[in-house]
C-alpha cells in the first residue's frame, strides 16, 4: 500500500480567471475504492486529469505509481478498428489473456474484441474499456462516471465488477454504484476538499448531520451578534448623553451641582465607552467564529413546475406496439401495451438498443414535435395513440446541438431569459458560466439548460430522455423534489435506481 498525496494544488484553465482548483490538499492510500462526488464544474474531472499529467498546475502530486484513466479515447477514425487492436494502443503491456480474464469477470463474451469498436453498445464498449483498464496490477485508476447510458443489467454487473476490485478514484452520480462499490469518499464540497471512510449514504448522513449542527451554531451566533449590538448600542447612547452634560448646567434645575461634578461625569462617562469597546471587540469575535460555518452547506433551493391540467385521463396508450427503422431486417419490439395517464410517472427501462428513446420520439412524431427530425426513418406499428391538442416539454438525451451563448439560445427557443437563468442559478449553474459559449460548459451543465428549459414550459406532458446523464447527485434529489411536491405527468427514459424507486409511479419494461 501507498500513499498519494496531493499539496496546495491550484488549477485554472488557459485564458479563464476561474480557478478551478485552489490550494487543495488530501492524502489517501493506493488500495482504497474512492467515490469522488461535487456539484458539476466543480473540477472532478479536470482532477482526474490533473493525476494524468494533462495540464500544468501549480503546487504537488506525489505518488509512487503510474495512473490509467477510463474512458480511453477512441477517434472518429478508430471506430472501425476492433477492440483487440485498440487496447494495444491504450495499453501496449498488456497481453490478451489478461484483460480475457476480466472480461469474464464482466460476463463479456470474448467475440466482443474482434468486432468493430462501432459496432458495440454503450454498455459492450464501457465493459471492454473496464476490463483493458484493470488488467495490470500496481496502478492506480481514475474511472470517470462509467455508468452513463447503460441499462439496469449492465450496470449491476459494472457495480459488482468494481466491488471486487480496490485500488481507484470512481467519479459517478449514481448514489446506488457509489454505495455498493466505495470504501471511501472524496468530497470537493463548496469552499473545502473531505475524504471521509464510508460508501455515499454514510458520508451524506455525515454531511447531514454536520450542516444541522452549524446551522444550529450559526442561529446561536447571530443572537449572540445581535444582544451585544444592542448592549452596545445602549452603552453608547448613555456615554453620549453623559459626555454632553459634562459643559454647563442650568443653576435653578441642577442646584444640587457644582463645577467639581464635571470630572465625575468623564470618569463614568470613559468607564461607559470602554464597555461598547468591549462588546465591539466580543462582537468582531462572535461573527469570527460564525464565519465559515455554512461555506459548505449545500442550499438546495426549491425547483418549481408549473404542469398544466389536461381534460382526457389518458394522454397516450400504446397496443400490440411495434417500431422499425427503415433499413433494418428486424423491429426493434413488438406487441407493447402501456398507457400513461393523468398524473402517472411512467419510466421506461430496459436494455440499451432496446427502442426506449425510440418510443418518445414515436410519441413526438404523432404530436408534430418541431423535435421530430430524430424520428426520420421510424416506421411504427400497431396502435400508438397520443391525445390531441396535448402540449409537451422535451428533454432530449443528446446535447451535442447546445452551441453559443445562453442568451442567444433563450431568444432562438422563445424563452423568457431572465425566468430561465433564475432556474439555472436553482440548479447550481454559476453565474459566471452565464457569459460563456455552451460549448464550454461539462456536460452536466448542458443538460441542467434542457431540464431548465422544460421546467419553465408549462405542458401537459413531459417527456424526458435519461435526463440525469451527468448530473451531480444534489440536483437529482433537487428534481426529485421538484417532481413529487408538483406530481407532473411524465414519461422518462432514466436508469437511475434510486431515482425509479423515488419517482416512478410505473415502470415499463422493454423486452
Amino acid at each position: 500500500m501507498a500513499q498519494i498525496q496531493v499539496n496546495d494544488l491550484t488549477f485554472s484553465y488557459d485564458g479563464s480567471s476561474d480557478e478551478i482548483l485552489k490550494n487543495v490538499n488530501f492524502r489517501i492510500d493506493s488500495d482504497w475504492k474512492i467515490g469522488l462526488i461535487g456539484r458539476n464544474g466543480k473540477g472532478k474531472t479536470t482532477l482526474l486529469n490533473l493525476f494524468m499529467g494533462r495540464y500544468e498546475y501549480r503546487g504537488s502530486i506525489k505518488a509512487g505509481m503510474r495512473f490509467d484513466y477510463y474512458p480511453y479515447r477512441v477517434s472518429d477514425q478508430e471506430l472501425s478498428k476492433n477492440a483487440a487492436d485498440l487496447f494495444c494502443e491504450w495499453k501496449p503491456q498488456i497481453e490478451i489473456w489478461q484483460v480475457l480474464i476480466q472480461m469474464s469477470e464482466l460476463k463479456m463474451d470474448p467475440e466482443c474484441l474482434y468486432r468493430p469498436f462501432s459496432t458495440l453498445s454503450f454498455g459492450e464498449r464501457t465493459r471492454v474499456m473496464l476490463a483493458v483498464l484493470f488488467a495490470t496490477e500496481n496502478e492506480f485508476l481514475l474511472i470517470d462516471e462509467p455508468t452513463n447510458h447503460l441499462d439496469r443489467e449492465a450496470r449491476t454487473t459494472v457495480k459488482e465488477f468494481l466491488s471486487s476490485k480496490k485500488g481507484f478514484i470512481l467519479v459517478s452520480h449514481d448514489r446506488d454504484l457509489l454505495d455498493g462499490v466505495c470504501d471511501h469518499i472524496l468530497a470537493l464540497n463548496r469552499s473545502t476538499i473531505e475524504v471521509q471512510s464510508g460508501n455515499f449514504s454514510t458520508w451524506w448522513e455525515n454531511k447531514e448531520k454536520m450542516d444541522a449542527f452549524h446551522r444550529a451554531e450559526n442561529e446561536k451566533h447571530l443572537k449572540e451578534i445581535g444582544k451585544l449590538k444592542a448592549a452596545a448600542d445602549k452603552s453608547r447612547r448613555w456615554a453620549d448623553k453623559n459626555e454632553r452634560t459634562k459643559i454647563g448646567f442650568d443653576p435653578v434645575k441642577e442646584n444640587d451641582r457644582s463645577i467639581s461634578t464635571r470630572s465625575f461625569i468623564g470618569a463614568k462617562t470613559k468607564k461607559m465607552q470602554a464597555r461598547v469597546k468591549s462588546f465591539e471587540q466580543r462582537i468582531d469575535r462572535e461573527i469570527e467564529e460564525k464565519e465559515g460555518l455554512l461555506k459548505d452547506i449545500e442550499r438546495v433551493n426549491d425547483l418549481k413546475i408549473e404542469p398544466l391540467s389536461f381534460h382526457k385521463e389518458v394522454l397516450v396508450s400504446a397496443n400490440d406496439l411495434a417500431l422499425r427503422y427503415e433499413g433494418a431486417e428486424k423491429e426493434l419490439f413488438s406487441g407493447l401495451l402501456f398507457q400513461v395517464k393523468r398524473g402517472e410517472r411512467v419510466i421506461i427501462s430496459g436494455e440499451n438498443g432496446c427502442g426506449k428513446s425510440s418510443i418518445l420520439k414515436a410519441i413526438l412524431k404523432k404530436i408534430d414535435c418541431r423535435d421530430k427530425e430524430p424520428a426520420k426513418g421510424l416506421l411504427i406499428s400497431g396502435n400508438l395513440n397520443v391525445a390531441s391538442g396535448m402540449t409537451v416539454s422535451y428533454v432530449n438525451q443528446d446535447t451535442s446541438f447546445l452551441k453559443g451563448s445562453l442568451r442567444k439560445y433563450c431568444k432562438d427557443a422563445g424563452l423568457h431569459e431572465s425566468l430561465f437563468l433564475a432556474v439555472l442559478r436553482q440548479l447550481d449553474l454559476g453565474r459566471e458560466q452565464f457569459t460563456k459559449n455552451m460549448e464550454d460548459f461539462s456536460e452536466g451543465q448542458k443538460k441542467k439548460v434542457l431540464i431548465a428549459q422544460s421546467l419553465i414550459t408549462p405542458a401537459h406532458l413531459y417527456i424526458w430522455d435519461e435526463p440525469l446523464n451527468f448530473i451531480d447527485v444534489f440536483s437529482r434529489m433537487q428534481i426529485e423534489k421538484l417532481i413529487m411536491q408538483y406530481k407532473p405527468t411524465m414519461l422518462l427514459v432514466e436508469h437511475d435506481i434510486r431515482f425509479q424507486e423515488k419517482v416512478a409511479t410505473e415502470v415499463i419494461e422493454i423486452g
